[in-house]
């Protein structure tokens, strides 16, 4: 990277450094700002344009208790984020022709189709329509560790409604309805598939299931203040009183699940599990920003990840509501990936919103991570942290270097729900 400013500045006892194009200035000085008034504890975060980084900050403490400083190498539980890696799996097998979006689940998986899902198709997986978002039943101790298990459960599952009717956060569940359909179709576990078609040629620190083998630097995560003081969501409302309700098996029925347990970095959580930091993020998606090639000057010889026609998939809509089964506001979604959302309208309380470009597309993790891609920025975003706010949607740390990135490419305003030039 070269003609870059240096960032190595102290806020308090946090270290932040790092390197950005004067261009971004505001980003780093949005990445301060976490620090010095919005309560970021570790964090990074990296922007790349076309095949340039322009953004590659990181800091503060990995473990604030020891005062373990976050390195350059640093990663960490991204939540939903996993997603979108879950997702890209699918797209490469439908690229490929191996996997058809507009087929039955049973074609593929047959056991999958009894209980009122028999008409469930393989977009349902990908769009949250498929009507699975939660389990009625309690789930075993260390369930979510246990890819068997957990696939018999969703065959055993009756839908929560008539799939295809109705849009539901699959919170936890994506990871093994969309992961079981890379299974049985590549005949590879989906941490594998993701490593192979993915991260290694991409050159990624991602994993979904991190191997026995590997030993990078995690930073725990760090639970948000509970959600009690007014105006309080209507989806924590409703955990916090239904525990019948789909928010509150969502999110609680987990067996125990918890993100720093070495058995659940093991395991191929592909809803939430997976394990990265910003740079990576931001590296998985740069190829989807710039027509699916994996470096700016590609030659004959070079294979592009994805092809026009994958990456125009899977950034257009296919399910959006005014009212979110599982979450209880509105919600806009790809097939496997968040769109913009801007709820800043709604009731106090659910406001939470993920605001990025019209043509834009990407996750949210639980917290506040997110990574995304803009086809007409030809902008790859990522943002990783240890510190979690509260909700599941971006907080202000996030949006505050996602604003401040679109700002620098000189985009007006996003007063109509995304940000436009």
């Amino acid at each position: 990277m070269n003609s870059l400013n240096t960032l190595d500045e102290k806020v308090d006892d946090y270290r932040l450094q790092g390197r950005y194009h004067p261009d971004y200035s505001q980003v780093a000085e949005q990445f301060v700002d976490n620090f010095r008034a919005r309560g970021e504890v570790g964090a990074s975060v990296c922007v790349r344009i076309g095949d340039q980084t322009v953004v590659d900050l990181w800091g503060g403490f990995a473990e604030p208790d020891s005062q373990t400083p976050w390195q350059k190498d640093t990663v960490s539980v991204v939540f939903s984020c996993t997603k979108a890696a879950t997702a890209l799996c699918a797209h490469r097998l439908i690229d490929q022709g191996l996997l058809e979006l507009n087929a039955p689940v049973s074609r593929y998986w047959p056991e999958f189709a009894q209980a009122g899902k028999e008409q469930v198709t393989v977009a349902m997986m990908l769009n949250h329509s498929a009507g699975v978002p939660a389990f009625r039943e309690s789930i075993k101790a260390g369930g979510y560790y246990d890819w068997a298990y957990m696939i018999e459960r969703l065959e055993q599952e009756e839908p929560f409604w008539p799939p295809g009717t109705s849009s539901g956060y699959h919170m936890l569940s994506f990871g093994w309805t969309v992961g079981e359909l890379v299974r049985r179709v590549s005949g590879l576990s989906l941490g594998q598939f993701f490593h192979e078609q993915i991260a290694a040629p991409l050159g990624l620190d991602f994993w979904i299931g991190l191997p026995e083998s590997i030993n990078p630097a995690i930073a725990p995560i760090l639970a948000a203040p509970p959600e009690t003081e007014p105006p309080v969501s209507d989806f924590v409302q409703a955990v916090i009183s239904d525990p019948q309700s789909i928010s509150h098996l969502a999110l609680f029925n987990s067996g125990g699940h918890g993100a720093n347990h070495p058995d659940a970095h093991r395991a191929e959580i592909g809803g939430a599990g997976g394990i990265s930091n910003a740079r990576s993020l931001s590296r998985m998606f740069q190829p989807l920003a710039n027509g699916g090639v994996i470096h700016e000057s590609k030659t004959d010889s070079d294979e592009p990840l994805f092809s026009d026609t994958a990456i125009a998939r899977m950034g257009e809509v296919s399910s959006a509501t005014q009212w979110d089964a599982t979450l209880l506001r509105p919600t806009r979604f790809a097939l496997g990936f968040m769109k913009s959302m801007d709820n800043r309208q709604c009731k106090p309380g659910n406001t939470e919103s993920f605001i990025i470009g019209d043509r834009a597309f990407g996750h949210v993790g639980a917290g506040g991570s997110t990574g995304f891609a803009d086809p007409d920025a030809r902008l790859a975003f990522g943002y990783s942290m240890n510190q979690m706010g509260q909700g599941v949607l971006l907080n202000d740390r996030g949006q505050s270097l996602v604003d401040a990135t679109y700002r620098s490419l000189g985009y007006r305003d996003n007063l109509p729900g995304f940000w436009r030039r």
